[in-house]
């Protein structure tokens, strides 16, 4: 099945010419259309277009750049020029909004040949880690398809680990590229804050938001990086940071490599498997030429209450633009500017948008602005200064992911809190915005997938990939596919 194919298989396919971007576009065309009904993780396709950009690719001979041909899928809050963008909510799904311009992260993947054949599920405007909040439904996964598939970018990662493109691009507030991929068995990667730039893609929270690629191998995330990586005029954010080489980073040993091991990452009521997968990634780092070293990040349990504080608070201020004034959900007679705006805020945002839009305005108001948003960004710093002490000793650190597997679709309806947790081990690295990624750690006993993550230091993404791609080559877990992809 030639949408089963890695990208590094896929380019060297179309380089010897033994198969064209038409070919390998129609097939995960075929593959959507076979199985999308069951996963609900393509929320807007694309094809005629797709087919055409193919087309183009291959009439071109467009064969030099490693992404030229390749089919991918973006996360519905990415902006591209002429396909509606609804962030799976009601505010926006009549496809009311049309972006007449690119985000620079699509931009400079159509420049190297890619081709965008939809748009994914997600959470509405990101806010979740189930895609449950989605106006479109969520999506399944596809390991059990009772099951979800992560969130927010529950979407991307579903539809690479079911052979529907060869990677998908996915947003990270608050573990939500690690969190799907951990989910699904395959590789995503938080970037460093302002390593890609962020415009055009819809904000959530502006300054925890990331952006960064899901794929089915590490060495497709670093072609991927390469591409999308770098200074932005558009986006005062990014750093003029130079952009290393990260394929030549990719080593198959970790000889030399200090790795972390951080105690409060491993705590009471947490799953035995995920436990037992991550010590024993330690164990087959530590044969590739790794030291272990007992590292403390002792602020770590304080950072998601501060992530549900600080994130909320942005959220206040970015919603408020969605007031069906330019585009958007309207309503007819009403009775004057201020019932208007209500109506359609109420009809158009779900409860969990709704939910951290009172949240934030409530951190943010008079009298309380000081007892929790200032509270949280000194929390923010601790947290911070945890990851910098910890990157004085060592190379990098590993954790779970998530402290259990994939959860069963509506185990968490009516107790958000209870969700949130769920992102207890994705936190910290947002509140220090530092790169983490997750690439395939084993199985539980009912087969399912169970996430590595790998963290680096600021601008440490080479040190992330060659861990991983070491990692991932000396075990088997990223071959195994999915009982949906066979």
């Amino acid at each position: 099945m030639l949408s089963s194919l890695t990208i590094t298989e896929a380019h060297e396919h179309l380089k010897s010419k033994k198969i064209s971007s038409v070919e390998l576009t129609k097939a995960c065309i075929d593959r959507i259309e076979s199985v999308d009904k069951t996963l609900n993780a393509v929320i807007f396709q694309n094809f005629e277009r797709a087919l055409a950009e193919a087309k183009k690719v291959d009439d071109q001979g467009m064969r030099s750049h490693p992404l030229a041909g390749i089919p991918y899928l973006a996360k519905d809050v990415y902006c591209e020029e002429g396909v509606p963008t609804t962030a799976c909510s009601n505010i926006l799904r009549d496809k009311t909004y049309i972006p007449p311009f690119d985000s620079t992260t699509t931009k400079r993947l159509k420049s190297a040949g890619a081709i965008s054949i939809g748009k994914s599920n997600t959470d509405e405007f990101t806010m979740g880690g189930s895609t449950e909040s989605s106006c479109c439904g969520p999506t399944r996964n596809p390991w059990d398809t009772t099951r979800v598939a992560g969130g927010s970018s529950g979407g991307s990662a579903a539809g690479v680990a079911a052979d529907e493109c060869l990677f998908a691009l996915g947003t990270d507030t608050g573990g939500s590229i690690r969190q799907p991929a951990g989910y699904c068995n395959i590789a995503g990667l938080r970037t460093t804050y302002g390593r890609p730039s962020r415009y055009g893609v819809m904000s959530m929270a502006s300054s925890l938001d990331t952006i960064g690629p899901l794929a089915k191998s590490v060495e497709d995330i670093a072609i991927i990086l390469q591409t999308i990586a770098g200074k932005d005029p558009m986006d005062a954010t990014t750093g003029d940071v130079a952009v290393p080489d990260y394929r030549k980073a990719l080593k198959k040993d970790m000889k030399g490599m200090k790795v972390g091991i951080p105690k409060e990452y491993f705590i009471d009521g947490m799953n035995s498997e995920v436990e037992s997968a991550v010590r024993e990634a330690a164990k087959v780092m530590q044969g590739l030429g790794a030291t272990l070293v007992d590292v403390s990040l002792p602020h770590t349990k304080y950072a998601t209450p501060c992530y549900y504080v600080l994130c909320p608070s942005e959220v206040s201020s970015n919603m408020a633009r969605f007031d069906g004034i330019r585009f958007g959900h309207s309503v007819s007679n009403p009775k004057d500017l201020i019932d208007y705006y209500i109506r359609v805020r109420t009809e158009g945002f779900g409860p969990e948008v709704k939910r951290r839009i009172m949240i934030g305005t409530y951190a943010l108001s008079a009298g309380y602005y000081d007892a929790y948003y200032r509270q949280a960004q000194k929390v923010r710093t601790l947290v911070l200064q945890d990851f910098i002490d910890a990157y004085a000793k060592v190379d990098m650190i590993i954790a779970p992911v998530s402290p259990t597997p994939a959860f069963k679709i509506g185990a968490y309806e009516g107790d958000p809190v209870a969700m949130y947790l769920e992102d207890i081990f994705l936190d910290p690295q947002v509140m220090a915005g530092i790169p983490a990624m997750s690439v395939p750690g084993g199985f539980s006993n009912n087969n399912l997938p169970i996430g590595l993550q790998i963290m680096g230091p600021q601008w440490g993404e080479e040190v992330v990939l060659r861990a991983g791609y070491a990692y991932e080559q000396a075990t088997v877990w990223h071959t195994k596919r999915p009982p949906l992809s066979k």
